[in-house]
């Protein structure tokens, strides 16, 4: 279960402020039909992060596993300084496609999403973790925390979030899970109490 926990939390963190939610800031302005837009947010978020997570779990039997705790150390380390990066995203940049509310949402978010910081996340947690249901669910339901505010309260939301502190506990996750995860593959016996698994 702590692959949900964990991953929930460091994706919802991670989101808010994201080009994933400013896109669904966009859509909500555009279209003010919330349920197609949440659907459409949902299912593509699951097909996304179900992908990246199978990526994820591939990816573990490519190479030992010492090796692979390496990768993920510093990968998590590389997430937390990227968390601090502000995205920006213009309106223009979400091609939105006249196919009704709910396939444009589908599509907008799918597209947006691939490369993304939350979804290169799902890739890593799953590699982590080796729990492709609990860390796809887990993600999935840290981008809905983040998104279905977006979509109902718009503005509001974003302008009541403190974004740089967000971003700031998110890179800080990012960050220990790193430094845990390498130093529990250099000394093992000596980190396992601290393994988030």
């Amino acid at each position: 279960m702590s692959a949900f926990f964990v991953s929930t939390g460091i994706v919802a963190l991670a989101e808010i402020g994201d080009k994933t939610q400013l896109l669904a800031f966009i859509l909500a302005a555009k279209f003010k039909k919330p349920i197609p837009i949440i659907l459409g947010i949902l299912i593509a978020t699951l097909a996304n992060h179900g992908f990246a997570g199978a990526i994820g779990e591939w990816l573990t039997s490519l190479v030992d596993a010492q090796t692979m705790g390496y990768i993920l150390g510093v990968s998590f380390i590389a997430m937390a300084l990227w968390t601090l990066i502000p995205d920006k995203f213009e309106e223009g940049d979400a091609k939105l496609a006249q196919f009704g509310v709910l396939t444009t949402t589908l599509i907008a978010f799918f597209l947006a999403e691939m490369g993304d910081k939350t979804q290169v996340a799902t890739v890593a947690l799953a590699a982590k973790y080796q729990d492709l249901f609990y860390v796809v669910a887990g993600t999935t339901f840290g981008m809905m925390l983040a998104n279905v505010p977006a979509v109902l309260l718009g503005n509001k939301v974003a302008q009541a979030v403190p974004v740089k502190l967000v971003h700031g506990i998110a890179a800080a996750i990012f960050a220990v899970l790193g430094v845990v995860t390498l130093l529990g593959t250099m000394k093992p016996e000596l980190f396992n109490f601290w393994a988030l698994n």
